[in-house]
This record gives structure tokens, C-alpha cells and sequence, in this order.
């Protein structure tokens, strides 16, 4: 007993507990404090854009439009990593909603205040070549830290990983970039003296969101977020070395966005900005992401355990295990199926990925297979389908009576989701393909990294020859 309890307590994810719920943070008055001060910001940035409305009418549509949809690709990609053990919208939507509307208001007075404190006890030359690196780090980090900090308080049972933790800080930090590059736009069309124009619009959004947006504020509040994850969730750990590790994140998001903000290394020029991006931008976010596919890779390996540990390959195959646990793998496999059983395919496979998904999370949070009525009918394997190719013998994807007094999954919603699962693996099994994998293939890692590197740096020159055509019109 004592052994599984510090196997609990040292395991990568505390699952969310089966009594908890997203909706019992309205019950607490935390969390309505956090909605007053959300409100608060609402009313600041109503104020704001009614006031560009009236005197930029285009161009703020044109703002608020194209910094609406940047932000789709980030919520795609931070969707992907919470595949698995999905956070509840209503906190998600926080997240967000305290970066762009509270973190953005206290930032905009706090920068000011730290520019006219440099200014006064040294010189206003250096509040204009350092006030941005010193003001920026210090007032927005902590102004996001503290949304993830309240994420954790007001709902802490929904923290149940590091990867959790930069979930919530990466969409804290895309609302401060999302509202914030909108005031940055707006505020380049009255700069610019032109009237309505939506050039200023255009190039802040390819300078301020396409370029320096890929490692801003959504990759500073990914870093605070894992050391504040890490805080809340590695309970194994002594309190001092978890408030260390969140301290020295905080301060990295703060220590890349001065590298950032700072003078240092910056090439100059028109072009420089090119040169800056690779040498003060790539490598934090190089580091960053490794340090979420190690993250994401421990909860992965948590959840597929606890299919694993079933043993019945029709609710998961081992090749469907590996699959499952990588969002690439995932779409591959449903490309795979889209090739060779048509939409349909794609669909089945699709939807066994959530019900195997969604059944590995249940048990957790019932600690994996209780004594508590029947296992599953053992497994009857089947021929494999002869389009199958290489084929994997399957379990038959049927209901199986069950008799009374066996063992049964963990848990009412566990049983529940195992049955969806059978269901999925019956309608695929009817359409030939028997398992929700994709052929490996030589060397497909190398080419994806090498088109992905192709498409990136053809799409840096695009937009420098963008941002020239502007400057020049």
C-alpha cells in the first residue's frame, strides 16, 4: 500500500479526480474575482477599440480580423497537445481572457512607469534604448505569471500535469500577444498620419505577428507555465525545490523576452531583423519546445499505460499505443485509413482515437482496472483482413455478455467509453482496416523536419519581400 501511494504521488500526471468539476469554480469566490478583473480589462479594451472604430474604421476591422484568425493556428497546436487529458473551455477561455484583457491593462500602465522611472534616475537616452528590456520582462511576465497562478488556485484539481501547466500559460501569453499587436496595429495607423489606411495594419501583423510572434509571448508564458505546472503537480518533490523550479522559469520567460526586447546582439538594419530573429529568436525556441515534447512525452506515457495494462488488443493494439501517443502518428494513421477505406476510414479512425483516448483518462482518475466487477471478456482474436497488408490479429470489436460478479473497468464513464471503443473498432473492422495505424515509413521524420524547414524559410523570405513592398508604397 505504502508503495503504491509514492508510486502515485511520484507518477508524471495526478489524474482529475472523478468528483471534480470545471463548473465548481463559480462556485468559489476566487474565481470571481478573476471574472471582475477580466471584466475590468473587457471594459478597457471596449473603450479602446469603440474609440478606433470612430476614427480608423478599416483598419481596426482589418486588426481585429487578421489577429483573430493568427490566433487559430496557436489554439490548433495547443489543442493537439492537450489531446489527451483536455482541459475544460471554461478555463481555457480564462486563460486567455486574463491575458489579453488584464495582463494587457496592467502592462500598459506598468510599462509607462517604468519607462518614466528610468528616465528619471538616468537619462531619458537610456528609458529609449533600454526602457522596453527592462519595463517588458519584469511588468508583463509577472502580470501573466500571476493568470496561471490563478488558473491553479481557483481550479486546482484540473492541474493534473506539468503539460497542463503550459496549456494554460501558453494561451495566457497568446491573449497578451493577440491584444496587444492589435493596439500595436491600430496605434502604427495613426503613426503613419496617412488616415484609414491598412498598410501599417498589414506590416505590424507580418513583423509583430507572423515573424517575432512564432517565439513572443505565447513561448514566454509556455515556460512560466511549466514551472508553475511543475510546482502545482510534482508533489513528490520537497516545497523548496518546486518553488525553485517555477522561480527560475519565471525568470527564463523573463531573461529570453529581455534578450528579445534588448539592443544585445541585434545585427541593425532593414534586414536585421532577419538576423535577430535567428540568433536571439530560434534558439529559445528551439529549447522550448524541447522541453514541451519531453513534458508531453511523460503524460503520453502515463495514459497509454493505462491501456496497456488491459491487455486486450481490441481496445488498443501496441502499434495503436505507439500511434496514439503522438499527435503526427495520429494524423498519419488517419491519412492511412483516408487511403485506403475513403472518408469513412478517416472518420472511424478518428473517432476510436478520442474513445481510446478518453478511456485511457477515465482510468486513471478510477486508479486503472478496479475490483469492482467484471475484466473484459478475453480477447477472441480473428483472421487478418485481407487488405490488410501486413495485418494484425484483432480482438472482435462485439459486446461479449458479461456475467455477474466479474471485474469490470474502473468506473461507470470508464465502462462506458470501453463499449464506445468496441463500437469504433466494429465499424472499422466492417470497413477492412483492422487497426488505426499507418505503414512506418524510411526516414519520414527527416523529411518532414526538412520540409518543414524548407516551408519556414520560404515563407520568411515572402514576408520580407512583403514588408519591403510596403515600406516602399
Amino acid at each position: 500500500m505504502t508503495q503504491t501511494l509514492r508510486a502515485s504521488r511520484s507518477a508524471p500526471v495526478h489524474p482529475t479526480p472523478a468528483w471534480a468539476h470545471p463548473g465548481k469554480s463559480l462556485l468559489l469566490p476566487a474565481f470571481w474575482v478573476v471574472l471582475l478583473l477580466i471584466a475590468g480589462g473587457g471594459l478597457r479594451l471596449v473603450v479602446f477599440i469603440r474609440e478606433s472604430f470612430a476614427t480608423y474604421p478599416t483598419a481596426t476591422l482589418t486588426a481585429l480580423v487578421l489577429f483573430g484568425l493568427y490566433a487559430v493556428p496557436f489554439c490548433v497546436f495547443v489543442a493537439a497537445l492537450d489531446y489527451l487529458e483536455r482541459e475544460p473551455p471554461l478555463l481555457l477561455a480564462t486563460a486567455f481572457a486574463w491575458g489579453g484583457l488584464v495582463a494587457t491593462s496592467i502592462s500598459i500602465r506598468g510599462n509607462a512607469a517604468v519607462h518614466n522611472l528610468i528616465a528619471k534616475l538616468a537619462s531619458p537616452g537610456l528609458a529609449a534604448e533600454w526602457g522596453s528590456a527592462m519595463a517588458g520582462p519584469t511588468v508583463e511576465e509577472t502580470a501573466k505569471a500571476l493568470g496561471i497562478v490563478a488558473i491553479v488556485l481557483v481550479a486546482r484539481a484540473q492541474v493534473n500535469s506539468i503539460l497542463d501547466g503550459v496549456v494554460y500559460g501558453s494561451l495566457v501569453g497568446l491573449g497578451f500577444q493577440v491584444v496587444e499587436d492589435v493596439v500595436y496595429a491600430i496605434n502604427a495607423v495613426a503613426v503613419a498620419g496617412r488616415g484609414d489606411q491598412v498598410a501599417p495594419v498589414v506590416a505590424t501583423f507580418l513583423l509583430r505577428g507572423f515573424l517575432a510572434g512564432l517565439w513572443s509571448h505565447t513561448l514566454f508564458g509556455a515556460l512560466a507555465g511549466a514551472g508553475i505546472g511543475y510546482l502545482a503537480v510534482r508533489t513528490d518533490r520537497s516545497l523548496f525545490s518546486r518553488v525553485g523550479v517555477a522561480v527560475l522559469s519565471v525568470l527564463g520567460a523573463m531573461a529570453i523576452h529581455f534578450l528579445w526586447n534588448s539592443p544585445l546582439l541585434s545585427l541593425g538594419g532593414g534586414a536585421g531583423i532577419f538576423g535577430d530573429l535567428f540568433v536571439k529568436g530560434l534558439p529559445p525556441l528551439l529549447m522550448i519546445l524541447f522541453l514541451v515534447r519531453g513534458v508531453r512525452h511523460r503524460e503520453a506515457d502515463y495514459y497509454m499505460a493505462q491501456l496497456a495494462a488491459l491487455g486486450d488488443r481490441r481496445i488498443a493494439t501496441p502499434d495503436e499505443l505507439r500511434v496514439l501517443a503522438h499527435g503526427h502518428l495520429r494524423a498519419g494513421a488517419r491519412r492511412h485509413a483516408h487511403g485506403r477505406a475513403g472518408i469513412k476510414g478517416r472518420h472511424a479512425v478518428r473517432r476510436l482515437q478520442r474513445a481510446q483516448a478518453r478511456l485511457a483518462v477515465e482510468l486513471s482518475r478510477a486508479g486503472g482496472i478496479a475490483v469492482a466487477g467484471l475484466p473484459l471478456p478475453p480477447a477472441t482474436a480473428v483472421a487478418p483482413s485481407p487488405v490488410g497488408g501486413a495485418g494484425v490479429a484483432v480482438g472482435v470489436a462485439r459486446m461479449v455478455p458479461q456475467p455477474p460478479g466479474a471485474l469490470v473497468l474502473g468506473g461507470p464513464a470508464a465502462v462506458r467509453w470501453r463499449d464506445r471503443v468496441l463500437v469504433e473498432r466494429g465499424r472499422l473492422l466492417a470497413l477492412g482496416h483492422p487497426e488505426a495505424t499507418a505503414p512506418a515509413t524510411r526516414n519520414g521524420s527527416i523529411r518532414r523536419v526538412v520540409g518543414g524547414v524548407a516551408i519556414f524559410l520560404a515563407s520568411m523570405v515572402a514576408v520580407g519581400l512583403a514588408l519591403i513592398a510596403l515600406g516602399a508604397s
